[in-house]
């Protein structure tokens, strides 16, 4: 029976402690850590050597349908009723509204070193401590809206423009793609600063800090953001049933994409699993 994600504003406390406790039960154990590792180590961009897994490629979002039920089944060994929530953050948007409270993810970073002193995850807590990072802080950051040079979030015309194309990905396949739903979502905009930072790619600016890097699963709103953008795939699928992952064959021979992107029914790594067995999970989950 499939098991309900829901949204994090309609959380009880009840179900913010469990959410909390699991994560921090695997971070005491070093689980956590890992997921750090294994999204620093498949941050490949377009202009590093080597297959692009997790971004700027359209394996962008199985890759994180898979990493999120890995994470999911962690936090599940520990407590059986935890699933991830997601934060629309195209409805709440300000720093001191969800999940941004005391009982979920603590709140901003102070102004001078953007350390985050609220919260479970705070590293006066003695239970969140960096272990794993593109810096040597050993505590987390944010910087909710960007002070020096504020940004907003993403709205829902945002979202829109990007569920309208029906064409799943298109030719190079990576970040300066203007067509197709996968970059759209995945945000590598034109031209240079805010205006280029669509969709996801907003957020992970407008969070700033941690979330700012490879390392960004040290905040734990990144599952919580990534659940919202898994849940604008199921809506595009269902939009667009007649369209599916692209590219469904591995670009040809003398391409400068061959062997740089995951087609359709090439294994994704670091599982043994395909993009075409990540397009539909409503066995295993569904969201409220």
């Amino acid at each position: 029976m499939a098991y309900v994600r829901k949204d994090v504003s309609t959380l009880t406390r009840a179900e913010r402690r469990r959410f909390t406790s699991a994560l921090l039960e695997i971070k005491r154990t070093g689980e956590y850590d890992e997921f750090v590792r294994t999204h620093v180590k498949f941050f490949v961009g377009d202009g590093d050597p080597g297959l692009r897994a997790a971004h700027m490629t359209p394996s962008f979002l199985p890759w994180h349908r898979r990493f999120l039920l890995d994470l999911e089944g962690a936090l599940r060994r520990v407590d059986p009723s935890v699933t991830v929530p997601y934060w629309d953050w195209t409805r709440n948007r300000g720093a001191t509204s969800v999940p941004w409270t005391e009982d979920l993810l603590g709140g901003n970073g102070r102004r001078s070193d953007r350390q985050v002193t609220t919260g479970p995850f705070a590293y006066g807590g003695g239970r969140w401590t960096i272990k794993e990072g593109i810096t040597d802080r050993e505590y987390l950051t944010r910087d909710l809206g960007r002070s020096r040079a504020p940004i907003q979030l993403p709205t829902a015309a945002d979202l829109k423009r990007a569920l309208d194309d029906p064409v799943y990905d298109v030719s190079p396949w990576n970040s300066t793609v203007t067509r197709g739903f996968r970059n759209k979502l995945e945000g590598w905009g034109a031209g240079r600063g805010s205006v280029s930072w669509l969709n996801h790619n907003r957020v992970h600016r407008w969070v700033g800090g941690a979330m700012l890097t490879a390392a960004s699963v040290n905040d734990p709103v990144f599952w919580l953001h990534h659940a919202f953008v898994d849940l604008q795939w199921s809506r595009w699928q269902q939009r667009h049933r007649s369209h599916r992952y692209l590219p469904a064959e591995p670009p040809g021979a003398g391409s400068p994409q061959r062997g740089r992107i995951v087609a359709r029914h090439q294994k994704l790594p670091p599982w043994d699993v395909t993009p075409d067995e990540l397009e539909d999970v409503s066995r295993i989950y569904r969201y409220a």
